[in-house]
Parts: structure tokens; C-alpha cells; sequence
């Protein structure tokens, strides 16, 4: 992807429209910046099909410098 993104792009993912679609398209973003990342599912509901999955990650900042987290 063409896009450093920085710890204050981070909250951007959770304002994103509901589509999944684009929501596929900024986790993909926010991954392929990341240095590391891991993944748990947190919970599933097999009779309604709701789950909760936790992405937890290091943005890869060596191009964008030191990551402001006033944002």
C-alpha cells in the first residue's frame, strides 16, 4: 500500500462507514503498516453470529518518525 499511516490514523478505522468492504479495506491498510500484529477472537455467539475479533499491533514508524499520541 502507498499510505504510512500514523498512530492518529488509527481512529479512523472505527469511523468508517458499517460496509464491510471498507472496513476490509482499512484494517488491510492499517496491517500492511504494521510492524507486528496478532489477532484474537475475543468472543462468538454461535446462535446469533456475533462476534468480537481484538487486533493488536506496532505501527511501522520508521519512515514517518516519532508517533504523536495527543492525537
Amino acid at each position: 500500500m502507498g499510505i504510512n499511516w500514523t498512530v492518529n490514523d488509527i481512529h479512523g478505522v472505527e469511523k468508517s462507514p458499517s460496509s464491510p468492504s471498507h472496513l476490509q479495506w482499512k484494517i488491510t491498510e492499517v496491517l500492511f503498516n504494521s510492524a507486528a500484529c496478532r489477532c484474537k477472537v475475543d468472543a462468538i455467539n454461535p446462535t446469533t453470529g456475533e462476534y468480537r475479533i481484538v487486533l493488536q499491533g506496532t505501527l511501522d514508524v520508521t519512515e514517518v518518525g516519532v508517533p504523536n499520541f495527543n492525537g
